[in-house]
């Protein structure tokens, strides 16, 4: 989003459902839909960005500057695969892994 200067990818299946789940199905800026998506980054890449604790021990996420997403894009190895959906209705639709 513009007003983010950060783009957090999550490392937990668990902290992703809950964002795709219970805040991007009830944003309109979202379209009420979330999306669980999963990639692989290469890790000499990463390991320039300390995890980050965003609450829970569960709420573990990078901090990928916005300004940096070009790089980060180039470091994506493989295929982005999207293995949930959440609609506001509150239904999986059963992406599978």
């Amino acid at each position: 989003m513009p007003e983010q200067p950060i783009f957090y990818p999550v490392l937990t299946r668990l902290y992703a459902e809950q964002i795709a789940r219970d805040w991007n199905t009830t944003d309109p800026r979202s379209g009420y839909v979330g999306y669980i998506v999963q990639f692989q980054v290469r890790t000499e890449y990463l390991e320039q960005f300390p995890v980050q604790r965003a609450g829970s021990s569960e709420h573990l996420e990078y901090w990928i500057p916005a300004d940096q997403l070009s790089e980060f894009n180039s470091n994506i190895v493989g295929k982005i695969k999207i293995i949930a959906e959440f609609r506001q209705s509150g239904e999986d639709t059963g992406a599978s892994n």
